[in-house]
């Protein structure tokens, strides 16, 4: 019986150590919501939207296009990726969507939308972080990277250029 005992605590002690492992993982790597706000007035011609997570470096990627594009006759909305179920897509001329890979796989409101507009996939871009840097959904043509925030204005520029091929295009 004694051994029987041993062996449960010290399976006990490893659910909990394994509990305490999966809390602190949570807490360390969680994404932060993004509060919306939006830069220059919708009655603009071109609209993009940026569908976000929060971290320091999602933050500064998307400071970064934001900056770009203020100065510009773009009307820019910036909402957290648990809004897009509710975006019509339709509205805008060119959408980012920035998220991290999550327990290998992309968040499901992330996905659910890719899947749910795939007619539109000419006018999203995406940009997945990941912590080896190369994940990304099946069948779109993603940015990849990780989030080094040394490496923000790199993607900041790859984001930009994309986002100017859409907004061109919608010109002719």
């Amino acid at each position: 019986m004694k051994l029987f005992k041993k062996f449960l605590l010290i399976f006990l002690a490893v659910m909990i150590a394994f509990f305490l492992f999966l809390i602190w993982y949570q807490y360390h790597y969680s994404m932060d919501v993004v509060a919306p706000y939006t830069i220059n007035p919708p009655t603009l011609e071109k609209k993009v939207l940026i569908a976000t997570q929060g971290s320091e470096f999602k933050n500064k990627v998307t400071s970064g296009i934001v900056d770009y594009f203020k100065a510009d006759s773009v009307y820019i909305e910036v909402v957290d990726i648990t809004s897009l179920p509710t975006i019509n897509l339709e509205k805008y001329n060119a959408l980012v969507i920035i998220h991290t890979w999550e327990n290998w796989k992309p968040p499901i409101t992330v996905q659910t939308f890719i899947e749910k507009y795939p007619e539109f996939s000419n006018k999203i871009v995406v940009f997945t972080t990941s912590g080896e840097g190369s994940y990304k959904m099946e069948g779109v043509d993603a940015i990849t990277g990780e989030s080094k925030l040394a490496d923000a204005p790199l993607f900041v520029d790859t984001i930009i250029e994309r986002l100017n091929k859409i907004l061109i295009s919608k010109d002719n």
